[in-house]
């Protein structure tokens, strides 16, 4: 069995780190950190999934745009990078790799041997799911990289996050029944319903 990834720290220790991360996210962007209720909320569930061992072992964050989807996503990683916690199934820490939906797509095409690698990844975070063409044509074959990659990923229970601008209903039919099913079994879910912090 798959071991779960898990922070081995308290809920509330996690939600400390994530929001000074995600400050400092902001703040190298040159734009004032706010804190606010949507904000707070967001990485309490954040949180409580990092930590809950009952709990699924992927996360979809949705929303519109510059919500700050991709923001926690960033602030995890800068989390996951300065806690070091080793990894049972390989010699180095865990890592988290970002990589847009739209990036996995081109890989399929030009190196599908990294394309694997993404697909068998300890940790992986797809940003804009929903902004890459579905399917690919490859010398007369039909390929669907990011489709494909999340049904490996669903198979071996590897750790994955997934921002999208596109709601669950029109996740599924954009890419499937089939695959919309495996990500309600494997995903957590949180939707952002504050506007755009660029707007600000």
């Amino acid at each position: 069995m798959m071991p779960r990834f898990r922070v081995p720290l308290t809920k509330e220790d996690v939600f400390t780190l994530l929001v000074s991360a995600f400050q400092g996210e902001v703040e190298s962007r040159y734009r004032t950190f706010i804190p606010n209720e949507n904000l707070t909320e967001q990485l309490q569930k954040m949180s409580a999934w990092l930590t809950n061992k009952d709990s699924k072992f992927g996360m979809l964050l949705c929303g519109g745009c510059g919500n700050g989807k991709t923001t926690i996503v960033k602030a995890f990683q800068q989390v996951i990078n300065a806690l070091e916690i080793p990894s049972p199934t390989t010699n180095k820490s865990y890592a988290i790799r970002i990589m847009d939906a739209k990036t996995i797509t081109y890989i399929y095409r030009t190196d599908y041997k990294q394309w694997l690698e993404l697909a068998r990844m300890e940790m992986l975070a797809i940003d804009d799911l929903g902004i890459e063409p579905r399917e690919v044509m490859d010398f007369g074959n039909v390929g669907y990289p990011v489709i494909d990659l999340l049904t490996k990923r669903y198979e071996d229970q590897l750790f994955t996050i997934i921002t999208s601008n596109l709601t669950p209903p029109v996740i599924s039919a954009q890419y499937g029944e089939r695959i919309a099913d495996r990500l309600r079994e494997m995903m957590e879910r949180i939707t952002f319903t504050n506007s755009s912090y660029r707007l600000l």
